[in-house]
């Protein structure tokens, strides 16, 4: 189990290390994280709604991605309350204090996510845990499900993961190890000291300063690194993304949404050489771009209405009539339309509001969830593509209104809608996967000499560069000689 002193430490990034790892060395590994907290999710082949962060260390290990992988999701909906996901089913909406406050439901959901725990283990070795956010908040230490009460009940060989990059590593760590029981410090087999910049060499004697501190070894100094592209999970990462248009490449602009999810949609323009991609809620930098995409929110009308009051939209149109092009994919296909109703208020307190008017569409937000992976052929081209859907909603054409459905699905069915080359939306996420797809993005746009990218093959090349990185900067003997003695 990785573990950490801190959010956005590198845990998820190092459990996906170990899971092409394990796989490497002929084991049949498994990701699990008993409680994700996060807008980036996926439909597994079930039907079920799990963390995005869990579908990469699962194709990282080569194995298909499962609700018990992670039994628990937690969904923003507002900055007081979140969507509850349990085995990849929706069960309402929480308060945080509802869902921290009340022991019984969380003594519930542990055992849930124990009992998802015992059937991964049973068909795979080693389960790869991952904890979430740091493990020393001692006040919510008798209600938590993701962290060392988890590690505890299945016995997991626990590995501290640090980030010195952001400073005061001696204090995360020992302050951790310090706030931890006793049978709880027992179950930390080694420290991970994460995004080091420089030379390895001169943290030798803080290595074994905190060796001496906590009596716990270090294990592994994991340099810094940005070759290597592993889709994030925590929204934070946005933060540290491109923010303005450049010069040379097809500038296509995210329009930065309040509660935007599955912004792992576009990691592929980000790896495309023929685009520059870039997120923003700047007005300006909008109207730069030669394409404009309108993401998927968990509040689609919530983050509507700030777009109609902060000049986006109006942006938005201006831009297509000017000749830019303009996508929408899910909530943002939803806000193209005519306008978008709320009746049983499942997003909050907006009952209606007009969208932006490029799609001749309504949609009504209703209880149905949709989440199923996806198999469909784009406009006329004949390449099977790949996607998923995850939405609460149905979109309908107005009456006498000819139908334009930019896909159609391997079960007969259309989705999305294309009122031409420049202007398209759709409810399928990942669309933007499939190269022909990308072909069509870049269409009339692509400079000479540009070509497909297969983003398929491309992730499979970054698992194993990741799996060489961690190898050479970990002591990986340590840690199997601990595996098979706790075996």
């Amino acid at each position: 189990m990785f573990v950490g002193t801190c959010s956005d430490a590198g845990k998820s990034v190092i459990n996906t290390a170990f899971c092409r790892i394990f796989k490497q060395d002929g084991y049949l590994p498994a990701p699990f994280k008993a409680q994700n907290m996060s807008l980036n999710s996926y439909p597994t082949p079930e039907g079920g709604e799990i963390g995005r962060a869990q579908v990469v260390q699962a194709e990282a290990a080569g194995v298909i991605p499962h609700t018990d992988m992670n039994p628990v999701l937690l969904k923003p909906t507002n900055n007081q309350s979140s969507q509850v996901i349990l085995n990849g089913k929706p069960v309402g909406n929480l308060s945080a204090y509802e869902y921290f406050g009340n022991h019984l439901r969380k003594n519930e959901l542990f055992d849930a996510a124990l009992t998802a725990f015992e059937r991964l283990n049973i068909k795979y070795n080693p389960v790869v845990l991952e904890g979430a956010g740091s493990i020393s908040e001692i006040n919510l230490r008798d209600r938590d499900i993701t962290n060392m009460r988890i590690a505890m009940a299945v016995g997991a060989d626990t590995y501290l993961v640090a980030d010195i990059d952001r400073g005061g590593v001696f204090g995360s760590v020992y302050g951790t190890i310090m706030l931890l029981r006793p049978e709880e410090k027992a179950r930390i087999k080694g420290i991970i000291i994460n995004k080091f910049r420089g030379d390895i060499r001169l943290f030798e004697e803080g290595k074994h300063m905190l060796e001496e501190l906590t009596g716990i070894p270090v294990v592994g100094i994991i340099p810094y690194f940005t070759e290597i592209k592993i889709e994030e999970e925590d929204s934070v990462a946005l933060d540290s993304k491109n923010q303005q248009a450049t010069a040379g490449r097809i500038n296509v602009a995210i329009v930065h949404l309040k509660r935007l999810s599955n912004f792992t949609d576009f990691n592929v323009l980000e790896m495309d050489k023929r685009f520059h991609t870039y997120y923003t809620d700047n007005v300006e930098e909008i109207e730069k771009a030669d394409i404009i995409i309108l993401p998927g929110t968990k509040n689609t009308l919530g983050d509507l209405q700030i777009i109609r009051s902060n000049g986006i939209s109006e942006a938005i149109v201006r831009s297509y009539k000017a000749g830019k092009k303009v996508i929408g994919i899910c909530g943002g296909y939803q806000m193209m339309g005519m306008r978008i109703e709320d009746p049983n208020g499942m997003e909050g307190e907006i009952p209606m509001l007009p969208g932006l008017g490029l799609l001749p569409m309504c949609t009504v937000i209703e209880s149905e969830k949709v989440t199923q992976q996806t198999s469909f052929t784009f406009l006329d081209k004949k390449d099977t593509c790949s996607g998923y859907e995850i939405h609460m909603g149905k979109t309908s054409l107005l009456p006498n209104v000819a139908d334009s459905p930019l896909l159609q699905t391997e079960d007969g069915r259309t989705d999305g809608y294309l009122q031409d080359n420049h202007c398209w939306g759709t409810y399928m996420h990942g669309i933007m996967d499939n190269p022909v797809v990308l072909d069509f993005l870049a269409e009339g746009l692509s400079k000479s000499g540009d070509i497909s990218f297969d983003y398929a093959s491309f992730k499979e090349a970054q698992y194993d560069k990741l799996a060489a990185h961690i190898r050479a900067h970990v002591d990986l003997e340590s840690i199997y000689r601990s595996l098979e003695g706790n075996n």
